[in-house]
């Protein structure tokens, strides 16, 4: 199985038909106007696949909050997806509110660059957040044995979509920056002159540097 290699972020989202726990769907176009994260998982019924699965679901409701919808994926067949989803509902107590793509024969997988040629046919734990227009914004790459951490994807999101509406970047470990705090960096001056109001402004350690509260 031939593998296409790595997206590049600003890249527009492959459009690709799919089968899927909740039915079939069209990408990117099935969620034109809202953000989406795509997320792939090496196999069913794997113990720290199931974990993370968990966890989304558990947080499914603060990313719906911020117009955003879970995608989960991996080249199990669709009725292994079922049954493994039924068994977290049954022995977790925790219903998958998401819809599972079935890429049996790794066409997204491929396209993605989900495939590592040294696991065999098994998907990498990747995660792409995708916007409203079906560009893809953040991408994240985990080896097999070590699980993800959904915090941080929903941080990446909120990060995202502030420095869209706002104009602004956003800081190490924001919103909690150890400089900073929740405060975000504005665009740096682009002329000779507004470097030169910068300094010694209030909110700015130099020209290059500085920010102020949302």
């Amino acid at each position: 199985m031939e593998n296409q290699g790595l997206p590049l972020l600003g890249d527009k989202f492959p459009e690709l038909e799919v089968k899927t726990t909740h039915g079939p769907k069209s990408l990117p176009k099935d969620y034109k106007g809202k953000w989406f994260i795509l997320f792939s998982h090496p196999g069913d019924f794997t113990p720290v696949c199931t974990t993370e699965f968990y966890s989304f679901a558990k947080m499914s409701d603060e990313f719906e909050k911020l117009n955003c919808k879970l995608i989960g994926l991996s080249v199990d067949q669709v009725f292994s997806h079922i049954k493994w989803v039924d068994w977290i509902d049954e022995n977790l107590g925790q219903k998958i509110p998401f819809p599972v793509i079935a890429d049996e024969l790794g066409v997204v997988s491929k396209s993605l660059g989900m495939l590592h040629p040294g696991k065999g046919t098994n998907t990498v734990r990747a995660v792409f957040i995708v916007d409203p227009e079906g560009v893809m914004r953040l991408m994240m790459y985990y080896p097999q044995e070590i699980g993800r951490n959904m915090e941080e994807v929903l941080r990446s999101l909120k990060a995202l979509q502030t420095s869209d509406g706002k104009g602004v970047a956003c800081p190490a470990n924001w919103p909690n920056n150890e400089l900073l705090g929740d405060q975000v960096i504005i665009p740096p001056a682009s002329d000779h002159e507004s470097a030169n109001e910068r300094k010694g402004m209030e909110n700015s350690y130099d020209w290059w540097f500085a920010y102020k509260k949302l």
